[in-house]
C-alpha cells in the first residue's frame, strides 16, 4: 500500500537540491503540503539565495501540489522560529520535520580550523535543534509528529576528514534518542536516517559508473516510512542504492569488576569479556546501562 500524506504539512530543510529535494518532491507527491526551506548557499555553507528553494516549490506545483519556499538559514533560531509561522500561517499546521540542512567543511583535524568545526556543527546540529524546538510545541498540542533528523555513516563510523561532520551527525543520534522519549507521550515519532548518496555534497567520492545507483532518489523510501503515521520511534535506517539497513546502539553484558585496588588490572585483563557481542542489547534509555551495572553487582 502506498504511503499517503494527504492533509500533512511537511517541512524540509535543505531541500533546494539533492537529497532534500527528492524528500520534497515524493511527500508532495503523496499529498503533503510541503514547506521548501534552502539557504541557497554553496555546500560550504557560504552565501545565500531562496532561488533554489523556490525552483523546488515551482517543480511542486507544476505537478499539481502545494508548497511554498523559504531561504532561512537553520543556525538562525528567530528566521526558523518565522519559518514554521510561515507554515502554520499558510496551513494551520506542522505535521511532519525533515532536517536534511548541512554544510561540509572536510579537513584532517589536525588541519582544521576551529571556526570550521564549529560552523559544521551549528548547522548540522544546532539547526536541528532551532527546528525542532520551533515545531516541538505544535506536535505536543497536537499530539501529532514526525520528526526525521539526517545522520551520516561518518558519525556512526567515522571517516577520515570529518571529525566536524561525525562529531555533528552522531549528535544528532543522541538528540534523536531523548526526543523520541520524551515526545512519546505526545504522538511524537523521532527517528534518524542514514542516507548514501550522490549529491552536490558528494558526488565526487563515487566512482562515475555508480553516480546513476547512489541517486538521492532511492534514500526517499526510508524517509517516507520514517516520515509516515505508521513510522516507528528511535530507529536508524540506512539507505544507499537500493540497499536499507538498520543501525543500533549497544551495550555488551559486560562483567563485575569490583573497585578493589587492582580493579584497572583487571579490566585491562578482562577487556575482551567485557567487549564480547554476544547478548549484546539495543537498551531502551541511558538507564539501561546503570540496570545492567546493578544486575553485575548483585550477581557477584
Amino acid at each position: 500500500m502506498a504511503l499517503d500524506f494527504k492533509g500533512r504539512v511537511a517541512i524540509v530543510t535543505g531541500a533546494g537540491g539533492g537529497l532534500g529535494r527528492q524528500h520534497a518532491l515524493a511527500l508532495a507527491a503523496r499529498g503533503a503540503k510541503v514547506l521548501v526551506n534552502d539557504l541557497g548557499g554553496g555546500r560550504d555553507g557560504s552565501g545565500a539565495s531562496v532561488s533554489a528553494a523556490q525552483a523546488v516549490v515551482d517543480e511542486i506545483r507544476a505537478a499539481g501540489g502545494q508548497a511554498i519556499a523559504n531561504g532561512a538559514s537553520v543556525t538562525d533560531f528567530d528566521a526558523v522560529q518565522a519559518m514554521v509561522r510561515q507554515a502554520v500561517d499558510a496551513w494551520g499546521q506542522v505535521d511532519i520535520l525533515v532536517n536534511n540542512a548541512g554544510i561540509l567543511r572536510d579537513k584532517s583535524f589536525a588541519k582544521m580550523d576551529i571556526a570550521d568545526f564549529r560552523l559544521v556543527l551549528d548547522v548540522h546540529l544546532m539547526g536541528a535543534v532551532h527546528c525542532c524546538k520551533a515545531v516541538w510545541p505544535l506536535m505536543q498540542e497536537r499530539k501529532y509528529g514526525r520528526i526525521v533528523m539526517t545522520t551520516s555513516s561518518s558519525g556512526l563510523y567515522g571517516n577520515f576528514g570529518q571529525s566536524n561532520y561525525g562529531a555533528a551527525k552522531m549528535a544528532l543520534v543522541g538528540l534523536m534518542q531523548t526526543l523520541a522519549i520524551e515526545g512519546d507521550k505526545h504522538g511524537i515519532r523521532v527517528n534518524c536516517l542514514a542516507p548514501t548518496a550522490a549529491t552536490r555534497m558528494t558526488e565526487d567520492l563515487f566512482p562515475p559508473d555508480m553516480l546513476q545507483a547512489f541517486g538521492p532518489a532511492a534514500v526517499v523510501p526510508a524517509m517516507l516510512v520514517l516520515a509516515s503515521e505508521g513510522a516507528p520511534t528511535r530507529t536508524t535506517l540506512c539507505a544507499g542504492a537500493g540497499g536499507f539497513e538498520a543501525a543500533h546502539i549497544t551495550l555488551t553484558q559486560g562483567a563485575f569488576i569490583g573497585s578493589g585496588p587492582d580493579a584497572d588490572e583487571q579490566l585491562a585483563a578482562q577487556l575482551a569479556q567485557v567487549s564480547d557481542r554476544v547478548a549484546e542489547q539495543v537498551p531502551g534509555s541511558g538507564a539501561s546501562q546503570g540496570s545492567n551495572e546493578l544486575r553485575l553487582a548483585r550477581s557477584a
